[in-house]
């Protein structure tokens, strides 16, 4: 059984749709891609397909994961691009690899955010992070469907800055770029519950909804409080597999003239 690791994209108005909405739309690409997937046991069999930490509806994402299992191999690049061309526009799959290392889900520790506030000026968002870093925690409410839940927006937050909006969406309103490195704890702290402490702290209020995107998701390095690639470890188990095997065989080679 060949496994199969993809990143994936949400992007422009795909954004909008539900994890559930995504499943469906993947499952019908592996059927028009004639992937030979790999099915569970039992009465209703499903395709095996592991997806890893999606990200919140309403969010874009330069980096979602999901592995397939497959009963037969295939070329990984042929595959992406079978899959991407029966995908939406948007929900573009980006990137395959085959697994060649355990734990993928294990190895996204956290993500990268960018957050666009229109409205909301440079300056005011700078005094907003300093007050937020500043704090030792931040409560914050979420509804959740056992009621409200008040936990630390604070501690989650390896990183938070604030940046002028990009000269390529030149814009006539002032608008304020956040970019925040979150932890994956428990509970999850989202992108809205940062912006939840900033209102807490400061009385941020942005005018619109924010534009939220995860720029990456990956094992958080703390000495460098860096986001790591998760499927680096399986290019590189790719790439040294050719080398591995022609020391075998020159091994082998060795072993049988003496």
């Amino acid at each position: 059984m060949q496994r199969i690791r993809l990143r994936y994209t949400k992007r422009g108005r795909l954004r909008f749709t539900s994890h559930r909405d995504f499943q469906r739309a993947f499952e019908r690409a592996l059927r028009r891609a004639e992937v030979p997937m790999a099915y569970s046991a039992g009465f209703t069999p499903h395709p095996k397909v592991s997806y890893a930490n999606a990200a919140p509806t309403g969010t874009g994402s330069e980096a979602e994961y999901l592995e397939i299992a497959l009963t037969a191999a295939r070329d990984p690049q042929k595959l992406r691009e079978l899959l991407d061309e029966s995908m939406p526009v948007g929900l573009d799959i980006i990137e395959a690899v085959e697994a060649r290392t355990s734990g993928l889900a294990d190895r996204l520790t956290a993500s990268v955010w960018e957050l666009r506030l229109d409205g909301v000026a440079p300056e005011d968002a700078e005094r907003a992070v300093v007050a937020f870093t500043a704090a030792d925690s931040v409560e914050v409410q979420r509804r959740t469907k056992n009621g409200m839940r008040t936990f630390d927006a604070r501690s989650a937050v390896a990183s938070l800055e604030a940046h002028s909006a990009q000269a390529d969406r030149p814009t006539d309103q002032p608008c304020a770029i956040l970019r925040l490195v979150v932890r994956h704890v428990t509970p999850a702290v989202r992108p809205d519950d940062v912006l939840s402490g900033l209102r807490a702290v400061a009385d941020l209020a942005p005018p619109v909804a924010a534009a939220v995107t995860r720029l990456a998701q990956g094992l958080f390095d703390e000495e460098t409080g860096t986001v790591t690639d998760p499927l680096a470890p399986d290019r590189e188990a790719v790439t040294a597999a050719p080398a591995d095997r022609t020391g075998a065989a020159t091994a082998a080679a060795a072993k049988a003239s003496a």
